[in-house]
């Protein structure tokens, strides 16, 4: 398997739907800014890997053919909020493998308000048994169904270990902290862990301030071999992609724990392999982007990443181990709660953001020394990728 170097990244802002541009639009803008970080025209893109959720069939190609008509292969991905790490999965392993010395890699999402919904009724879900699980524990709670899971995930943690509501609340205002200084994050302006806990209710532990809203953006990588990094002169920007693994749900995940139903044990799988892959541990990380879609997730992930011991999650937040100034700073750029979550971009507006960091051009949000980089992304129903980054040589 080849070295896997990251060359180029783009982003748009992300936007609430109501103000949003058209997915063809946002997703071109997020291509083009990533060739020309890469110092390459599309021309020498031989395949591409595109991802969303809501969109009709070869959405990709639309996206993909304002930029060029190259003819090369276009492959679209949907695996719910894991879709755009999927796509830079995939696009990994076709650069390591030697099938390509150049793939692109790009996430779009043109959202609608509102909690997320199944689009088609007449059919099995592909959520059913998640929900079936939930309700066995908690009952017809007529919550939507994002917010009963995860927020079950939450409950069942204080149950286990203790742990207080003022601890999903202060992850939400450390988020805001954070997005201040990103000028692509929909929420900027500060919170109060009074505000967020006086927000309504949607399924205890959760309220309203607790939960990601939906937006819209795009967001692309272009992935290269050493090879190609050399002969096209891309040096000291390009960022090593060290470890990375993808995970589904496993037998346990359907055993009764409400932690499990929203991927516990496939994030520390996916995770373990990672490190090993990279030679790395969880505290070799500097900065950590990783998948809080609501905060009782991103509390629990610290435990299944290993940033946490088990039942330490509470005590890592007090300590104010997740940000500025603590052992590791999770989700500088706002995160999902407070950047923004269109489902297909996400998992590769993480990989623009730690990517930034290593390069040490993330400006007022630059994580001092940032050396390795940690990437979480996670899809219900069910998928987990884990990405180890490090700066490369020069």
């Amino acid at each position: 398997m080849r070295e896997v170097l990251v060359a180029g990244v783009g982003m748009t802002p992300f936007v609430p739907p109501k103000v949003s541009p058209a997915y063809t639009e946002m997703g071109a803008a997020a291509v083009r800014e990533a060739l020309a970080d890469a110092g390459i025209g599309y021309g020498e893109v031989q395949q591409a890997i595109a991802s969303y959720v809501y969109g009709d069939s070869a959405s990709g190609q639309r996206v993909l053919y304002d930029v060029g008509l190259s003819g090369v292969p276009i492959v679209n991905v949907n695996n719910n909020c894991a879709s755009g790490s999927t796509a830079l999965f995939l696009a990994r392993q076709i650069v390591a493998s030697g099938a390509a010395d150049c793939v692109l890699a790009v996430g779009f999402e043109q959202m609608t308000p509102g909690a997320l919904s199944e689009n088609y009724t007449d059919r099995p879900q592909p959520l059913g048994n998640f929900v079936a699980q939930s309700n066995a524990r908690w009952g017809e709670t007529g919550a939507p169904m994002a917010v009963q899971l995860f927020g079950g995930a939450g409950r069942a943690y204080q149950e286990r270990y203790g742990a207080g509501q003022a601890a999903f609340a202060k992850i939400a205002v450390k988020s805001r902290r954070h997005a201040e200084r990103n000028d692509k994050a929909i929420f900027r302006n500060p919170l109060t862990v009074e505000e967020v806990l006086a927000s309504p209710a949607m399924f205890d532990p959760l309220t309203r301030l607790m939960c990601c809203p939906p937006s819209c953006g795009a967001a692309a990588a272009v992935l290269v071999s050493a090879d190609f990094a050399r002969r096209h002169g891309i040096g000291g920007g390009a960022v090593r992609i060290a470890g990375q693994a993808m995970t589904t749900d496993g037998a346990e995940t359907f055993a009764g724990d409400p932690m499990e139903l929203i991927g516990w044990s496939m994030a520390k799988a996916a995770a373990d392999r990672a490190y090993a892959e990279a030679g790395v541990g969880p505290r070799d990380m500097q900065v950590v982007e990783l998948h809080d879609c609501f905060t009782a997730n991103e509390l629990v992930t610290y435990e299944s990443l290993g940033l946490a011991e088990r039942g330490g999650a509470e005590r890592m937040i007090e300590d104010g181990d997740n940000s500025y100034g603590g052992r590791y700073v999770v989700n500088p750029s706002g995160g999902l709660m407070s950047k923004g979550h269109p489902l297909g971009a996400t998992g590769l507006a993480q990989c623009y953001e730690l990517v930034q960091q290593l390069r040490g051009n993330s400006g007022a949000r630059q994580v001092e020394g940032a050396r390795h980089a940690l990437q979480h992304n996670l899809g219900l129903g069910g998928a987990c990728v884990v990405t180890v980054y490090e700066r490369a040589a020069a």
